[in-house]
């Protein structure tokens, strides 16, 4: 997964307000979950020649030898995919009528050449106050804390109101391949289907000081759809030009698509995320947060947002941007196709359909055909960040970073989360698990995560799942 970064000025902002963070306790069962991670960090799951099952068995193992029934735990493996097992396990809840609370996170990683590391990447490193390995944030340190979270509930007697189900799958880096999470989806919907689900896809910012500013909240993100636009003709000499040259019709089309603004539309993390940068922005840009804000948008004010970061037009609306263009035959030859790869990030709870038309009216050239690529994703609406999800956070983050910024985000990337989402299970980035504005080189050479940051992350995630599963609603 491609983590969604809040614009490095925020941290920057928020420099002046951060207060001291709160003085760790010791936590004797740290030692045991460093192993847990360094196994599972140093089993191979990359697609090419790792398995996710036996990072799955390895789990299971822990959990089972920490006294979990093993009734309880399974691995799930597609018969003809035989590394790419899914593990699931339960901590019964004492209502049996309460819907589950389902702890998300993937075991494959993204492919590491060893010799374009510094390090192997595929042992795990500790150097300088940092864990480097392939996967040591994405998405090993969920996974980890997630089983390790299990592991301490069940030891202590901890009895929730609510079960509480992990579910470590196979697949969400290449699922294009095989996704594990639609798999389940498939062939075991009942274990799928809970109140809602915890998953990757937000973190949180460091100052330049390495304290933490703000922590991200994540409901929703956009829809991944490529689309191929294609226009023919017979061709011929070039010295013999005519009227219909599919390469004039394509790069018309595309400027067409070029000059075009989808609308502004806010969902609740999106208006939640810019109502928090209206306290941190300088007073200009803030002006124009709130002209953006305002109802209607403000066009201009929402262009000068784009110019200074991109990444906040892309929350604002649905984008297509062309990404790829090919052409021609020959040199002396006119051309007898052209076409283009139109790349289209989808705002949650829009069809794809109606983006595809409206890049037909866009082109408005009958000779011009526009194929949608690959299988379609689910489409779901953005989760709301009601109270019963926001109060938890509010009190543990209050506990471990006093003072940090509670800022909701909706993720320009995606995730396992677009398939929950759009079966009606709301599923929620959150792990606590902050990183300074370099990032944790997810998906690129040297990934990292600060080992504060980790150790943060376990008990946060640990004491806000308490919280969740106890509710009463």
């Amino acid at each position: 997964m491609q983590p969604n970064r809040p614009a490095s000025m925020l941290a920057a902002a928020l420099m002046v307000a951060a207060l001291p963070v709160a003085a760790k306790k010791p936590d004797a069962g740290e030692a045991s979950f460093h192993a847990l991670y360094k196994q599972l960090v140093e089993i191979n799951t990359t697609l090419s020649v790792g398995s996710c099952t036996e990072a799955a068995q390895a789990m299971q193992a822990r959990l089972v030898e920490a006294g979990i029934p093993a009734a309880d735990t399974q691995v799930l493996v597609p018969a003809e995919r035989p590394k790419d097992g899914n593990l699931v396990a339960t901590i019964k809840g004492s209502d049996p009528a309460a819907k589950a609370i389902l702890l998300l996170a993937h075991l494959d990683v993204v492919e590491a050449k060893r010799e374009d590391w510094v390090r192997d990447p595929f042992k795990l490193v500790e150097e300088d106050g940092w864990f480097y390995a392939r996967g040591a944030s994405d998405d090993k340190a969920m996974a980890a804390v997630f089983t390790d979270s299990l592991i301490r509930y069940h030891k202590e007697g901890f009895k929730p109101r609510r079960d509480i189900r992990l579910m470590l799958t196979c697949g969400e880096e290449t699922s294009d391949t095989f996704d594990g999470v639609e798999w389940l989806m498939k062939e075991h919907p009942e274990l799928t289907r809970a109140a809602f689900a915890l998953n990757e896809g937000a973190g949180g910012e460091l100052d330049a000081h390495g304290k933490p500013v703000a922590l991200q909240v994540q409901a929703g993100e956009k829809v991944y759809q490529d689309f191929r636009l294609e226009v023919t003709d017979k061709g011929g000499h070039s010295s013999r030009p005519t009227k219909k040259n599919p390469i004039y019709a394509l790069s018309t089309a595309l400027g067409r698509i070029a000059a075009y603004q989808f609308p502004i539309s806010l969902n609740d993390a999106t208006r939640g995320y810019f109502k928090a940068q209206l306290e941190l922005a300088p007073q200009a840009v803030a002006e124009d947060i709130k002209a953006v804000l305002a109802d209607p948008p403000d066009a201009a004010a929402a262009d000068r947002l784009w110019t200074l970061n991109p990444g906040w037009n892309s929350m604002l609306r649905t984008t297509c941007v062309a990404t790829m263009v090919d052409a021609g035959h020959a040199p002396n030859a006119l051309p007898q196709r052209a076409g283009a790869n139109v790349n289209c990030r989808i705002l949650p709870g829009v069809p794809l359909e109606a983006v595809k038309n409206t890049l037909a009216r866009l082109v408005d050239d009958a000779d011009i055909t526009i194929t949608a690529i690959g299988e379609p994703s689910p489409v779901g609406n953005a989760p709301n960040l009601s109270p019963a999800i926001m109060e938890p956070v509010r009190k543990v983050a209050e506990s471990i970073w006093p003072g940090v910024a509670i800022v909701p985000t909706m993720s320009t990337g995606a995730t396992d989360g677009r398939f929950l989402n759009a079966a009606g299970t709301p599923t929620y980035g959150l792990s606590g698990m902050f990183h300074d504005v370099e990032g944790s080189h997810a998906h690129g050479l040297n990934e990292r995560i600060r080992v504060k940051s980790l150790l943060d992350g376990r008990r946060f995630l640990y004491e806000v799942v308490k919280l969740y599963a106890n509710a009463k609603e």
